[in-house]
């Protein structure tokens, strides 16, 4: 995993946090939830809904999701300002099975993601992009290159388990989501799950 603030040398530390704030002036911040609990995409999607609440634009481009049976994906049709794209091969056929296809359509996300923040949205969801970038469907280089250029008016969500050092680093604010308990059998509730 990462480290934390603490284990960081304080000279670097502080050096690469003045850097940081001066970067956060120039381009949008960015918001990172990862970790193995459930509930990462959730905050997202309550930060979309503030958003909306607030007459703001909202972009969420979804990695690794093809699945429209979902509330996210058919509200869409009940808000003028809320998009949502998905770029993710139809049926999960698990995360050891993904082929170039699958890195072309992460490609694909991130590029669409470059012509959606010049549209200048409050806010851009990048759904799954860190397990996109943990599977190496995209690299995290050409993500962070990306981040440096949106637009300080657009706020961006990270979402996914296993973020990268280098994107947990990058972030302006980190949240880790841990699983502390789950039932055996976890439900599929519509509405809720989905």
């Amino acid at each position: 995993m990462w480290q934390t603030s603490a284990e960081f040398a304080p000279h670097a530390f502080n050096e690469f946090v003045e850097m940081n704030q001066k970067m956060v002036a120039k381009r949008g911040t960015v918001y990172l939830y990862t970790g193995e609990g459930a509930g990462k995409t959730t905050n997202a999607l309550g930060l979309a809904l503030r958003c909306l609440g607030h007459g703001y634009k909202v972009v969420i481009i979804q990695f690794l999701k093809w699945w429209k049976n979902t509330g996210e994906y058919k509200f869409k049709k009940k808000m003028p300002n809320y998009e949502i794209y998905q770029f993710g091969r139809k049926g999960w056929i698990g995360l050891k099975n993904l082929s170039a296809k699958d890195k072309a359509l992460s490609r694909k996300a991130l590029n669409f993601a470059r012509k959606k923040a010049r549209e200048k949205p409050r806010l851009l969801v990048l759904d799954e992009i860190n397990l996109a970038l943990d599977c190496k469907l995209t690299n995290v280089k050409d993500v962070i290159e990306f981040l440096k250029t949106v637009p300080k008016e657009t706020s961006v969500v990270l979402t996914g388990r296993r973020a990268p050092r280098e994107l947990v680093e990058f972030a302006d604010f980190v949240n880790e989501i841990i699983d502390v308990k789950h039932p055996d059998e976890i439900p599929s509730v519509k509405g809720i799950q989905y």
